[in-house]
């Protein structure tokens, strides 16, 4: 039996985040961080994200409230765009955000909201 983990996980990247994101990022790998980047293809999107428990949208909105909650911004602002590719409006995200202004503070959805508008923006 064949393991496909790597090669699932790298279709499911560029399914959520794109061709031209992937391929910037993978230009990008150095030998140090080569093994990082297979480990998260992986394990991240290879067995994770691909489960059948959860749909991608659903996937995508639960990353952006973590995300947002731990004030990671340039992961959230990426994720912004992967949640817009699984099916997610901008009412989705604010929704999200409102969730995060509860359970993690007004500073984390603040931050998060410019985030999300700066992502908007750029579209």
């Amino acid at each position: 039996m064949t393991d496909n983990t790597f090669e699932r996980g790298d279709a499911r990247r560029r399914e959520v985040l794109g061709d031209s994101h992937v391929d910037r990022s993978d230009a990008g790998t150095t030998e140090f961080t080569e093994e990082f980047m297979a480990f998260i293809t992986r394990y991240a999107w290879g067995d994770v994200w691909t489960r059948p428990g959860l749909e991608k949208k659903t996937r995508s909105l639960l990353n952006l409230a973590m995300l947002a909650a731990l004030n990671r911004e340039s992961e959230f602002k990426l994720h912004v765009k992967g949640a817009l590719n699984n099916g997610a409006t901008s009412e989705d995200i604010k929704e999200v955000l409102f969730q995060v202004s509860i359970y993690a503070g007004v500073p984390a959805a603040l931050s998060a909201f410019q985030w999300a508008q700066d992502v908007m923006d750029g579209l």
